[in-house]
C-alpha cells in the first residue's frame, strides 16, 4: 500500500527530523500494517494548485500510489498578499477538480486536506483568515461533490488555537514562523492524518 503526501513546503519539510510524514511512518510501524504500507512525500516549496497540478503525471501517478493525501492552498492565499501572486477562488477550485478527476481515473484514494494557518492569532484577526475560509470551504464542497475522504486540518488548527493559544500569538504556537510547523504543529498535523488513514488500511 503506497501512500504520497502532495503538497509545498509544509510537506516538504515533513519527511524532516519530527515532520509528520516521518511521525506517521512512526504511527504505521507501531500499528500491525507496518509491512503493508510504504509513504512517500512529493511536496515542494512554493507550489499552488496550479503547480500540483503540471506535476502530478510525473510526482504522483508515475509513483503508482493508492492512496494520496493533496495538501495544497496555503501559498494560493499567501502569495496574493507576499508576492501578488495567488489563485483566484474560481481558478484554484478549476485546478483542485482536475486533479481529483485525473487521480480518480487511476482508482486512487484522495484524502482532501484543508490549509492550516497563515497566522496563529485566535480572534479571526489574522490578515487572511477570511480567504483561508473560503479556500477551506471549497474543498470541503470538493469532498462532498465526489465522495472523497475530508482530513479538516483548518478546523483542527482553529479549535487547537483557541484552546492553547491564550495570549493570542501570532506565532509559536503551531508554527514556527506564521505557516511552516514546528514540533507541535507536526504532531498535531500527524494525529489528524494518521486517523484519517488508519480506517482505510484496514
Amino acid at each position: 500500500m503506497k501512500v504520497l503526501f502532495f503538497g509545498d513546503s509544509i510537506t516538504e519539510q515533513a519527511i524532516e527530523t519530527g515532520g509528520f510524514i516521518l511521525q506517521i511512518d512512526s504511527m504505521v510501524k507501531q500499528s500491525p500494517l507496518s509491512d503493508d504500507v510504504q509513504l512517500m512525500g512529493a511536496g515542494i516549496s512554493g507550489d499552488k494548485v496550479y503547480d500540483l497540478y503540471l506535476r502530478l503525471e510525473t510526482d504522483v501517478l508515475q509513483k503508482d500510489p493508492d492512496i494520496v493525501f493533496i495538501f495544497i492552498g496555503i501559498n494560493d492565499v499567501g502569495h496574493k498578499l507576499s508576492r501578488h501572486t495567488g489563485t483566484d477562488a474560481d481558478k484554484f477550485e478549476k485546478f483542485y477538480r482536475a486533479i481529483i478527476e485525473k487521480l480518480r481515473k487511476k482508482n486512487i484514494t484522495i484524502i482532501l486536506c484543508t490549509p492550516t494557518v497563515l497566522g496563529e492569532k485566535n480572534d479571526g484577526a489574522n490578515e487572511l483568515d477570511e480567504d483561508l475560509n473560503t479556500y477551506s470551504n471549497i474543498i470541503r464542497t470538493l469532498s462532498k461533490d465526489y465522495y472523497l475522504q475530508l482530513c479538516d486540518l483548518r478546523k483542527t488548527f482553529t479549535a487547537y488555537l483557541k484552546t492553547n493559544n491564550p495570549s493570542n500569538q501570532e506565532k509559536g504556537i503551531l508554527t514556527e514562523d506564521c505557516l511552516h510547523l514546528n514540533a507541535t504543529g507536526n504532531l498535531v498535523v500527524a494525529n489528524a492524518m494518521w486517523n484519517t488513514l488508519q480506517p482505510l488500511l484496514k
